[in-house]
């Protein structure tokens, strides 16, 4: 609460970018002095906190933690905050927009898929049965089911952020989670003096979870300009669980994005989505069907009409089931097409005359309906490139329906500047691609039971 309270009152004002050191070359036209919250959003950034909860125990934490079984470990210590945040939530006659959850390095460590504990810190703790019996356990179930109530926490995520973000949809909590380090990194220093981790410049920091933050109280940060009137993009997610005995189930999704860049998450229907021959996800004509109808609907909701064109963006391509559900939920009044983004092969790059690499927005056409296209490059109006090497193209195909290419183009690269959980000048990806398997990794990292369309700010 301290570090919060050290880093809101920061917050409040102007922070500016580092001084380069002797061997560092002049800072880059990207950083950007933070000039406080006020004068960037025109909205105030409150020091102290209209609710807290301060009284989780950190003993409880460090156990929790250290549990030897790791699903268990971390379904206990997200048990601590999701209940505590929970009930002050529910408490409060006017909660907060948006809660920030501080957490310890220690939840950061141990809080993840690949984390483990020293033999000697282990804590054993009441789960016995093992993740490969409780996948039996769902095509073989027991007599009585004790066995079946405690396989139940191989059913949460083995990852702290995600599995919090997915107990919370229930209760619509929206969250900022942040590690104390990113807080005050000043306190935070090994033996030798030197950090022990390496983050951003207070200022980038101040510009990105500021952002964050108002986009998820409810603001704006920014829009696309020269939108065309009633479109919208749709980007499909999937993703399959640890847990299921079966390869092909696995979760769906579509993320809707309107011109003003509000997206909507629709969980679909679990199912047998992936084909185990060709590695990609598709749906059947029902789920199809009924996930575009999810979508439709919400948007007449917000504009009483239907959107005169609706794109979809996948990672695959789509089979002829899949779009005759598409267009059957979609309706005759709109114009579906379906578009395939997808990383371009290594091997391919583009090369121009001088000290930068091709200019951002180069689009290569290779085809009526294909074109290799350079999200990342030399932005003219910054005068340089945010990029470690020479970047790659993304391939840009419309599979389905009819659109100019040159149109798919320019929507696909407005699209990767609608990223609000930050403050960047642009993605590699649109964001219907970008945040697809964050979206499927909460989905799947808690059981669903709450309802099946919430913001797009409540996963991120």
């Amino acid at each position: 609460m301290r570090r919060f309270r050290a880093w809101s009152a920061k917050l409040k004002g102007f922070i500016d970018v580092p001084t380069p050191g002797p061997r560092s070359r002049a800072v880059e036209p990207q950083h950007v002095p933070f000039p406080g919250f006020a004068e960037a959003f025109h909205a105030d950034w409150p020091i102290e906190p209209v609710a807290e909860v301060a009284d989780l125990d950190p003993a409880a934490i460090d156990r929790a933690l250290h549990l030897a079984n790791r699903h268990e470990a971390v379904r206990s210590t997200v048990d601590l905050f999701v209940t505590r945040l929970i009930s002050e939530n529910n408490r409060l006659e006017n909660p907060p927009s948006v809660w920030f959850v501080i957490i310890p390095e220690a939840v950061y460590e141990l809080g993840r898929p690949q984390s483990s504990v020293r033999k000697s810190e282990r804590v054993e703790g009441i789960v016995t049965i093992s993740q490969r019996r409780a996948r039996q356990l769902q095509v073989q179930p027991t007599l009585f089911g004790e066995d079946e109530r405690e396989a139940e926490v191989y059913k949460y995520a083995t990852h702290f952020r995600r599995q919090l973000k997915a107990r919370l949809l229930k209760e619509k909590i929206v969250t900022q989670i942040v590690r104390e380090t990113t807080l005050t990194p000043d306190e935070f220093r090994r033996e030798n003096g030197m950090p022990v981790r390496r983050i951003e410049d207070a200022a980038t920091i101040a510009w990105k979870l500021g952002t964050g933050a108002y986009y998820k109280a409810g603001g704006k940060p920014w829009q696309l300009a020269d939108v065309r009137p009633g479109v919208c993009y749709v980007g499909l997610v999937y993703k399959r669980s640890e847990l299921t005995s079966d390869k092909r189930h696995a979760c769906c999704a579509a993320q809707m994005f309107l011109s003003d860049g509000e997206g909507v998450v629709f969980r679909g229907a679990l199912g047998p989505w992936f084909q185990t021959d060709t590695k990609q996800f598709h749906l059947d004509q029902e789920a199809a069907k009924s996930l575009i109808e999810m979508v439709v609907g919400e948007y007449k909701r917000l504009h009483d009409v239907a959107p005169r064109e609706l794109f979809i963006h996948a990672k695959s391509a789509f089979t002829d089931a899949e779009w005759a559900g598409f267009s059957a939920g979609c309706g005759e009044g709109t114009n579906l097409v379906g578009v395939q983004i997808a990383e371009a092969r290594d091997d391919l790059k583009l090369f121009r005359p001088g000290e930068y690499p091709v200019i951002r927005g180069t689009a290569l056409q290779v085809g009526e309906r294909h074109a290799f296209l350079w999200t990342a490059g030399y932005a003219p109006r910054l005068d340089t490139y945010m990029g470690p090497e020479t970047p790659n193209p993304i391939s840009v195909k419309v599979l389905r329906g009819d659109c100019p290419l040159e149109t798919v183009l320019s929507d696909v690269l407005g699209l990767t500047k609608i990223n609000f959980n930050s403050c960047l000048h642009n993605d590699r990806l649109p964001v219907t691609i970008r945040f697809a398997n964050a979206v499927g990794d909460v989905l799947i990292s808690a059981p669903m039971d709450s309802e099946p369309k919430l913001p797009f700010k409540f996963y991120i």
